[in-house]
């Protein structure tokens, strides 16, 4: 298949390196620099040559907030057959962007990001697939995701932003309180050293994609719960109240289970 990949940031390599030896792939991004050491791709650096390259598909992997903005300049130089897809963490505006353009799509996303996961070995780690993608879109991710042997999930746009929103934004959240907390003080602790590492490593996140996450009409909900449980903690510890603290671990246990 002829798939060009726009995008070369983390995620867009990550993409372009794992099916260029398959695929016919083309590489577009405005910084001319991140093309430099891509293999076995064609390098695109400007959009006129889009037309031809002449690809079946189109994989956006630039930045949340420029999604559908690049998806809008590039689809007058694509054919009518040619399949958009994206892989944002958030869905929110996309299915009405799809709708309205009127092309045939597959919605998808990796839940790993170059922050955390380790992209040489993802076996166990998740990827989900947006159910009013076009049939031959998620044929195409499906047997792409289980080369890496991912666990794979169907949702529709809704059920997937409802799935971010709790996935996401209770630990991003929580990260953030963590950092809202720090002082300049040596802190040995392991435990103390593993939140903080996990806090800078969601702070090294894209400040759009970190605020679409939190301002999902679901996250509101979570923040709540949050707030809700990090209360009655607090209650716990004024009233030192050891059976109801054993209460809450054993619930705490139960939950993780």
């Amino acid at each position: 298949m002829k798939i060009l990949v726009i995008g070369a940031g983390k995620m867009g390599t990550w993409l372009i390196e794992s099916i260029c030896l398959e695929h016919d792939v083309a590489a577009y991004d405005t910084d001319l620099n991140r093309l430099k050491y891509l293999f076995n791709t064609t390098k695109l650096i400007s959009t006129s040559e889009i037309a031809d390259f002449n690809p079946e598909m189109v994989i956006n992997a630039v930045s949340l907030h420029k999604t559908i903005p690049v998806f809008n300049e590039i689809i007058p130089f694509l054919n009518e057959k040619c399949l958009l897809a994206d892989i944002t963490s958030v869905k929110n505006g996309l299915r009405e962007f799809y709708m309205k353009a009127g092309k045939r799509f597959v919605s998808t996303h990796p839940m790993f990001g170059p922050t955390f996961a380790n992209v040489k070995d993802l076996a166990g780690q998740n990827a989900i697939i947006i159910s009013q993608s076009d049939e031959e879109g998620k044929i195409f991710f499906r047997n792409f995701y289980n080369t890496f042997n991912l666990n794979i999930f169907e949702y529709t746009f809704t059920e997937h932003d409802k799935t971010i929103a709790y996935s996401l934004s209770i630990p991003f959240a929580s990260s953030m309180v963590f950092a809202a907390c720090m002082k300049k003080q040596e802190a040995p602790g392991t435990t103390f050293k593993k939140h903080f590492e996990i806090a800078r490593g969601v702070l090294s996140e894209d400040d759009y994609l970190l605020s679409e996450i939190l301002f999902s009409p679901f996250t509101h909900n979570q923040i709540d719960r949050i707030s809700e449980r990090l209360n009655y903690l607090k209650e716990i510890i004024e009233e030192k109240n050891y059976p109801k603290m054993k209460h809450f671990l054993d619930d705490l246990r139960e939950n993780m289970k």
